[in-house]
């Protein structure tokens, strides 16, 4: 059997194997397959079944590899994970989320994810559909300032919309250094400190490839296909996600009740989630070792 090559190890890979618990016999999902770094770590510590969903195309290569190596065992299925409920109407005993872009997508400046890389402005995980360059020269001002101020927490979103559509009067905006550079007229750069279109972009990807929306849908789907005992685990990395995974746990966990002053607390049986985790951070060696560990957050709860 032929050894995968070596890759590159996901944010709290051991955090997420623990939340997971793979046991033999069993079947699980990992709903952001990318390089594959969860399901290989999934079938190496039980024999087990997984099954990968993602919606980026060029993945199918690695999924290939994956194929080739654990047979049976591990099963593909393009398409995005908000629709978990149909690319798995099977019952299964956990699924594990690695939310946001993939360091694959970043890396790759082609797909248009890094301001620090000349591109076109894309952004698209699934490499069709409305992309970053059609909403920053078509949407209307306002528009992009809501856009820029609800997925990115731009402070200075309507400066920044107001300066891309007047940019776009002349010229139509093309790359992601472009963009970049009128980010720039409204906030200069300084040494050290997060680049200025950050929040610009990150609202831009959110926007393009529907990741709350998906988000939602996908742990919603996933939820359902718990068997009594399975496990849904989710690791992201920003706010935005953050409170969606932990309103969800949280409005489906145990719910409390009090029948009478003097009798004690009650959990509801009809709750979906037996129990829910407190929220796990990266070790400080991993933050270290990996700057993309520094703003996760691991959550997972436990079907009733």
């Amino acid at each position: 059997m032929t050894e995968l090559k070596s890759r590159h190890i996901p944010v709290m890979l051991g955090e997420v194997l623990q939340a997971l618990n793979p046991q033999n016999g069993e079947v699980y999902v990992d709903a952001t397959f990318g390089n594959g770094g969860y399901s290989k770590a999934i079938l190496e510590s039980a024999n087990c079944k997984v099954i990968a969903i993602d919606r980026d195309p060029t993945v199918k290569t690695r999924a290939n590899e994956m194929k080739n190596m654990y047979g049976e065992r591990f099963d593909f299925r393009a398409g995005c994970f908000g629709n978990f409920a149909d690319l798995v109407p099977e019952k299964i005993n956990g699924a594990v989320f690695d939310i946001g872009v993939s360091s694959m997508q970043f890396d790759d400046a082609e797909r248009g994810f890094s301001f620090a890389k000349e591109a076109k402005l894309d952004m698209r995980m699934s490499c069709e559909g409305i992309s970053a360059q059609d909403i920053v020269n078509n949407y209307g001002e306002k528009e992009l300032a809501d856009l820029l101020y609800q997925y990115g927490d731009e402070r200075k979103s309507r400066q920044i919309a107001q300066k891309i559509v007047d940019y776009r009067r002349h010229k139509y905006i093309e790359s992601t250094t472009e963009l970049a550079e009128i980010v720039y007229t409204v906030i200069h750069k300084h040494h050290g400190e997060i680049d200025p279109a950050t929040r610009t972009f990150q609202a831009l990807r959110i926007a393009v490839n529907d990741e709350l929306g998906e988000l939602e849908r996908g742990i919603k789907g996933a939820a359902n296909r718990l068997i009594s005992g399975g496990r849904l685990v989710v690791v992201d990395f920003h706010s935005l996600e953050d409170r969606i995974v932990k309103n969800f746990m949280k409005e489906n966990g145990g719910k409390r009740i009090r029948v009478s002053k003097y009798a004690p607390e009650l959990v509801q049986d009809s709750s979906l989630f037996a129990t829910v985790a407190k929220i796990i951070e990266p070790t400080k060696a991993e933050c270290e070792s990996n700057p993309r560990a520094r703003s996760a957050k691991l959550r997972y709860a436990i079907r009733r």
